[in-house]
């Protein structure tokens, strides 16, 4: 958990940045305090879709299972879009869409990026 929250937060600095914002922004609140609480929270609705996937659930079913948006289930495509115009590296971002979209099994897409190699972050 602690690498992919790592990771997740450098991934996210680097999109930022290349869309003209600040890294400092990210270290705040509204960066790295949300990414911990979507990872850890209990009530995030993100976090019980992801556990719902990790479980073998459809997406269709995990999302059918909350009566509130989980934002993260579009964000994810909003995400790489940005990422492939400012030709900026999120392989997280990729994963989940791989998962989202394409039907990659969670396990495999988690095993993918701890298996990457070792970078700055």
């Amino acid at each position: 958990m602690a690498a992919l929250i790592t990771r997740g937060l450098a991934e996210m600095m680097r999109l930022a940045v290349a869309l003209g914002g600040r890294a400092d922004t990210l270290s705040g609140l509204a960066g790295l305090g949300d990414l911990v609480l979507t990872c850890t929270g209990a009530l995030s609705r993100n976090r019980r879709v992801g556990q719902a996937l990790g479980a073998g659930r459809t997406l269709a079913d995990a999302v059918s299972g909350t009566h509130m948006v989980a934002e993260g289930v579009r964000t994810t495509l909003a995400a790489c879009a940005l990422a492939d115009r400012a030709a900026i590296e999120m392989p997280i971002a990729r994963q989940m869409q791989a998962v989202l979209y394409e039907g990659k099994p969670p396990r495999d897409a988690v095993e993918e990026l701890m298996l990457r190699t070792l970078k700055r972050e």
